[in-house]
């Protein structure tokens, strides 16, 4: 199920995606308050938007002027809005994402191609191990995929592993869709039940939440561990609620996969410029299709790049690398830029370490600080200096440590508001 926009050259599909783009830039004005707002401030009409380089011309629309101006974003009445959902506001305030019913149609293609892209089919049942409820729109988007490919899917809901364990075996799912941490939970729940995980009908998952790859696509410390006793497929997928898009890997796990026919993409350095080829940038979405709220030149804040190489499954698309980390989470320390995602790696490393978060602080001279809390089996000085030790190492950086119990680490980690677990808890002034 490989749509044929996704497989022919870059050059058929550059005109292809120019046409959609004039078709929302005259929508947008005549719909959107706040892009209306835009095109008169800087002298534009929807006619200055041809081409995909006319783009550069409109003004990059931020995470902060989609929470101040929440509703001029949205194009249609109100009793046209089917589904409320909401950010997750890991970096402020939630934003309200109004779908109307062709935006719900949109998410099921959406998300229908994206299992496809990894694989699934009519055949598979998947077990969903995310929530559907609390304002969340990737729970909804899959088992809506899951309905238009034909696909069974089991609602399971996150956390509990007894029940999840329950369901495997009772209802034999194919795929499940998990924060990849979560696996560990459930390889401990089976040896302790003497459940053998290579023994079931699973033979892959869809990865959500943490990164399970290096930025050469190698599997990173918690992918080796889960393969290590768990021999299934691991996928990757990246997305967000703002753009109704999904970024799925295929089988040749090398990024992903861009859908054309439903985005269009930018990595821009900070003057909002493109950057280089293979250069570390913004991923600046562009929303096709979209009827409640379109969104022109956002910046998602992710930084990453972009792989332009035809790949062997047979799409010729655009294909984005694993997320170096979130542009608000950057941190300058001891001298050294750092995004969280790469000290996740190097916690991973220790068996020991049973849960942890990262708090970012503002020191007293100004400047950023880093304070690891650890709930670990054997808390010592020696592990603090092995901890240390790998940091330095790999990061050349050692950032504070202190030993807290699993159930402070845990209530850190979640909160009443939260739909999957915080490890980052930046609280800096």
């Amino acid at each position: 199920m490989i749509p044929e926009i996704e497989k022919v050259s870059q050059t058929e599909i550059k005109p292809f995606q120019e046409q959609k783009l004039r078709e929302l830039a005259a929508y947008v004005y005549a719909k959107s308050p706040y892009y209306k707002r835009l095109f008169v401030k800087h002298n534009l009409t929807p006619e200055s938007i041809q081409t995909l380089e006319d783009l550069q011309r409109f003004p990059v629309t931020t995470k902060d002027d989609l929470q101040t101006y929440n509703d001029d974003f949205l194009c249609v009445p109100k009793q046209q809005i089917i589904d409320y959902v909401t950010t997750s506001g890991t970096l402020g305030e939630p934003v309200v994402i109004g779908l109307t019913d062709a935006d719900l149609d949109r998410l099921a293609y959406n998300e229908a191609i994206s299992f496809a892209c990894s694989g699934v089919t009519k055949d598979d049942i998947i077990q969903l191990m995310t929530t559907m409820d609390r304002r969340f729109m990737a729970g909804m988007a899959y088992f809506l995929g899951a309905r238009k490919l034909g696909a069974g899917i089991i609602r399971v809901g996150s956390g509990v592993p007894e029940l999840q364990w329950d369901s495997i075996l009772k209802f034999q799912p194919t795929y499940l869709i998990t924060v990849p941490s979560f696996l560990l939970k459930l390889i401990t729940y089976a040896e302790a039940h003497n459940i053998d995980v290579n023994k079931t009908s699973v033979k892959a998952a869809i990865c959500i939440g943490e990164p399970i790859r290096n930025q050469d696509f190698t599997l990173n410390v918690l992918s080796e561990k889960i393969k290590s006793k768990w021999n299934i497929e691991l996928f990757s997928t990246y997305a967000s609620t703002e753009m109704s898009t999904a970024f799925n890997e295929c089988e040749a796990h090398l990024g992903g996969h861009h859908h054309p026919e439903l985005i269009i993409t930018e990595i821009l350095n900070k003057e909002n410029k493109p950057v280089l080829e293979g250069e570390v940038g913004e991923l600046t979405i562009t929303t096709l299709g979209v009827e409640g709220i379109p969104l022109v030149r956002f910046k998602t804040g992710d930084m990453l790049k972009a792989h332009s190489e035809p790949c062997s499954c047979g799409r010729n698309t655009l294909r984005l690398g694993p997320v170096v980390g979130r542009k608000k989470q950057m941190i300058k320390y001891k001298g050294t830029t750092l995004y969280p995602p790469a000290m996740l790696n190097v916690l991973q490393h220790f068996e020991a370490v049973e849960a942890f978060v990262i708090e970012i602080l503002t020191n007293d001279l100004g400047t950023d600080e880093i304070l690891l809390k650890i709930a670990a089996r054997d808390p010592s000085e020696q592990l603090v200096q092995d901890i240390k030790d790998h940091f330095r190492a790999k990061l050349r950086v050692t950032p504070q440590l202190v030993f807290e119990k699993a159930e402070v680490i845990e209530a850190l980690r979640r909160s009443k508001t939260d739909r999957k677990p915080q490890v980052i808890i930046d609280r800096r002034t």
